[in-house]
């Protein structure tokens, strides 16, 4: 799966979870004090890229910082499949 695709599949993703698609116009958003992702949400994410990404984040190691905007999620998670 290429960069593109995975980009594409989490930005439907963060979409279906956020419920806007505000997160495709502005990458640099922060999915938390913009009130669109909490700890439920976070734990969606996290289940949803697992699934469909084979990508496996245990919520311990989970850093909110590195993981507020949907850029940083799509860094991550290109990072993690690489």
């Amino acid at each position: 799966m290429e960069q593109k695709d995975v980009q594409e599949l989490l930005l439907t993703i963060l979409e279906e979870l956020t419920g806007t698609d505000e997160v495709r116009e502005d990458l640099d958003m922060n999915l938390f004090e913009e009130g669109l992702l909490d700890s439920l949400g976070t734990v969606q994410l996290l289940v949803e890229i697992d699934g469909q990404c084979g990508v496996t984040v245990p919520v311990s190691e989970f850093n909110r910082e590195e993981w507020a905007t949907p850029r940083k999620i799509i860094e991550q998670v290109v990072a993690m499949k690489s």
